[in-house]
């Protein structure tokens, strides 16, 4: 039984392999691969060197910007002090009294936490007493500045215990927005806490909410576990992931939270229900003090503006809040293999359909459908959290279909100029053209699919060749020969022609393939055409014979005879010798009207016709009727026309 199933699996396997090579034939497949290795190992090491780190963090603002906004979020307060403020206040910075009067009344209306977002390290009287006092109230919790050395850190004001102070420091991406937050910071003998952690802790603790540090040394709230971001997390490559950070989740790009402004608060107008439970923030919008920072929001129609401080420590307060209460989480990164998989793939879907679809158009399409699919599967993980690579599947995908187009081009341009010499020598340029275009139905079957046309014959014949060439050597009779057919060849190319064959001293030329005509006109202006190469290769031929005469050559009169019917074009042989035939009894009656009435020779060249080509003239040519004559092999005579000349207007 084993080696039943076994064998199903191998034949399993082979039809896969004999599917797949279908379509990417063995060569192919090898060069689609080294494209594929070449575009996507590069990308990965562009990528890895933080080149595409500024596109992929513009993808991560853009997707901000479009999610859905939640609202406020009910558990903060923000207390503003805004340009207003300062010019009733009257005075920059505010005083101790103030700021003292401002947290006694916010804390009348029993918050939860008080968060004062202004570095206080030096009185500003009047009121430090007043202040002093309502710094000793556990509620209330300051900021100090870590800054990255000793010269840059501002203390926090004197006398405060350390487990209610918080740092304000904020990262900023290298483009200058600020995308992460910094939650906490040690040196291995002490751990600092931000300003929004200390907010946020002392709301989980008035809930008893309980939280630990994990195994691996990481925060967790109740269930919640707050990763930690590293280097290379998401659209991040080689960033400084140091102290403990994660991804700022914004809010909202201005509701973030319900807002009173400072008059209100000291003029005891606030809603005891706005700051009953809540955290509180105190912090400056006024643009004077320029307390700003860019954000993704800030790249917007509504122009480049940038977020005040305390609006962005709220948002981080509300993010710790909503991760660990409401069970949004935080933002989850696949691991780099992962990433390098998913570029990978991506590469190898652009390759597959530049190689598989032969028109531009639907390529385009394809690649532009393929990249919406990409975007949206990308800001749906975005909606749940999760920020994966954008930019870099996307590049993979364009560059490498990009790359497998331009060589199939230049592939295809090449093969087609060496098909192009090897056919011409052969056959017209016209044919040749032909059989690249349908290369496809050669490669599978060896044959090009017949079918039928309406077309124009000539074939032509010399008078009296079989006597000329038993009187002269044959490597004279050759370039006499070849002179004669060389002259006839030009005037049937110019005329837009296609050489199907020379037989002998003779060439059979048709109008009206490989393109096949499909309306009256286009089958008229063939027999126009056919007419007008015999008239031009008559009138050549009375200077090639002074020509040859001054050489002691032979003269040459010649015969033409052109029909205007259905033919089968198509391949004829086999896959060793093959041939663009062209077959139908439209070929025999221009055969017998080029040997009709051999006698009636007047001059060098007679063109005959019937007429089923006369009708499509339009009046252009000067005929002369010879009646309805019989011809060989047929039962019913033909009208027969000799075409004298290019009728004068």
């Amino acid at each position: 039984m084993p080696k039943f199933f076994n064998r199903i699996y191998h034949k399993l396997a082979e039809r896969r392999w004999k599917n797949l090579t279908y379509f990417f034939p063995f060569p192919d497949l090898q060069s689609l691969a080294i494209i594929w290795i070449v575009v996507t190992g590069t990308l990965l090491g562009v990528r890895h060197l933080g080149g595409l780190q500024p596109l992929e963090l513009n993808a991560y603002d853009l997707m901000v910007q479009l999610r859905p906004d939640p609202g406020p979020d009910p558990r903060l307060l923000i207390v503003t002090i805004t340009e207003n403020d300062i010019n009733t206040i009257e005075k920059w910075p505010i005083s101790d009294r103030t700021l003292a009067k401002a947290i006694a009344e916010i804390a009348r209306l029993e918050p939860t936490a008080i968060g004062i977002d202004m570095l206080r390290t030096t009185p500003y009287e009047p009121g430090n007493a007043e202040l002093v006092t309502q710094w000793k109230n556990p509620k209330v919790i300051p900021i100090t500045f870590i800054g990255s050395s000793e010269s840059e850190r501002v203390p926090p004001p004197p006398n405060i215990p350390d487990k209610r102070v918080g740092f304000n420091d904020v990262v900023v991406d290298p483009d200058r927005i600020v995308r992460r937050n910094l939650m906490l910071r040690g040196d291995g003998k002490k751990t600092v806490y931000s300003f929004s952690m200390r907010l946020a802790f002392a709301y989980f603790n008035s809930k008893k909410i309980a939280r630990k540090k994990t195994q691996k040394n990481e925060v967790q709230v109740d269930k919640t576990v707050f990763s930690k971001l590293i280097s290379d997390s998401g659209g991040y490559q080689n960033i400084d992931a140091e102290g403990y950070q994660v991804v700022l989740n914004y809010r909202s790009a201005e509701n973030i939270a319900n807002t009173v402004t400072l008059t209100q608060v000291l003029e005891g107008k606030v809603e005891p229900k706005l700051v009953k439970g809540k955290i509180v923030l105190v912090g400056v919008t006024a643009l004077s003090v320029k307390d700003f920072f860019f954000t993704p929001y800030s790249a917007t129609a509504s122009g480049n503006q940038p977020m005040p401080g305390v609006l962005i420590h709220a948002t981080a307060t509300s993010q710790i809040l909503s991760a660990a209460l409401d069970g949004k989480g935080l933002f989850w990164y696949w691991d780099e293999w992962q990433e390098i998989l998913w570029i990978a793939v991506w590469s190898a879907v652009g390759g597959c359909l530049a190689w598989r679809l032969e028109k531009s158009l639907n390529l385009i399409a394809i690649a532009i459908a393929a990249c919406a699919s990409l975007a949206g599967f990308t800001f749906f993980l975005f909606i749940q959290q999760g920020w994966i690579p954008l930019i870099a599947p996307a590049l993979g995908l364009l560059i490498t279909a990009g790359v497998a187009v331009t060589y199939k081009y230049e592939q295809s341009r090449q093969q087609q100029g060496i098909v192009m010499k090897l056919l011409g020598q052969q056959t017209s340029p016209a044919i040749a053209n032909a059989l690249w275009k349908e290369r496809v139905h050669l490669l599978e079957s060896g044959l090009l699919p017949g079918q039928k046309v309406t077309a124009t014959i000539i074939l032509t014949d010399l008078q009296g060749f079989s006597t000329i060439s038993e009187k002269l050597p044959p490597e004279v009779v050759m370039s006499w020969l070849n002179e004669y057919l060389s002259a006839m060849a030009q005037e049937v190319q110019a005329h837009q022609g296609v050489i199907n064959k020379f037989t002998g001293d003779g060439m059979l030329a048709v109008f009206g393939v490989p393109i096949p005509r499909t309306t009256p006109e286009e089958i008229a202006e063939d027999a126009r055409l056919a007419v007008s190469c015999a008239l031009a290769i008559s009138s050549r031929l009375p200077q090639m014979n002074q020509n040859w005469l001054a050489r002691g050559l032979p003269s040459a009169k010649m015969r033409v005879g052109i029909f205007t019917g259905p033919v089968m074009v198509g391949s004829l042989g086999g896959t060793t010798r093959l041939e663009y035939g062209v077959i139908g009894d439209s070929v025999n009656i221009a055969s017998r009207l080029e040997s009709c009435e051999k006698h009636r020779q007047e001059d060098t060249c007679r063109i005959l016709i019937a007429e089923e080509t006369f009708l499509h003239l339009a009046d252009k040519f000067e005929v002369e009727s010879w009646g309805a004559l019989p011809l060989k092999g047929r039962e019913e005579k033909v009208n027969v026309y000799r075409i004298l000349g290019i009728k004068q207007k």
